[in-house]
């Protein structure tokens, strides 16, 4: 495997991902941000937190399988969340946890930051997600 994921006692524990993730290979793969829009642009999940954070990280699999990677090649997730609040985590973690097992998301996930931002490129999009993988 080409991606070992800890968490070094001393760091905050528990949390859903991991803090540090060691790679090596040298072939990296960089998804750009993913949102809840089905292939023909479609929005998926109007208003629905949790409903597109399992879209986007569907698509972002997508996107990982088109260079022959998956989740568990993952050394980084980031996703920005609009108008994000501490109330939301509820609705972000049950979007991750309804799709994990399907696209091979290991929870506690690969290290992942959440970064709150007032909008997103539509108005209707809550949520995107970036991903960075190493392959051999």
């Amino acid at each position: 495997m080409t991606v070992s994921l800890l968490s070094p006692e001393g760091l905050m524990q528990p949390v859903p991902y991991h803090h540090v993730a060691v790679a090596t290979g040298a072939r990296h793969v960089h998804v750009s941000g993913q949102v809840a829009r089905h292939a023909d642009g479609t929005p998926s999940a109007p208003g629905d937190l949790c409903g597109q954070v399992s879209h986007a990280l569907r698509n972002a699999h997508l996107g990982l399988q088109g260079a022959g990677a998956g989740f568990g090649d993952v050394v980084r997730l980031t996703f920005y969340v609009t108008g994000w609040e501490p109330a939301k985590i509820d609705a972000f973690m049950a979007g991750v946890r309804a799709v994990a097992e399907e696209i091979g998301l290991p929870i506690p996930m690969p290290p992942a930051s959440l970064v709150g931002v007032d909008s997103l490129f539509e108005p209707d999009v809550l949520v995107e997600v970036e991903v960075t993988a190493v392959l051999d």
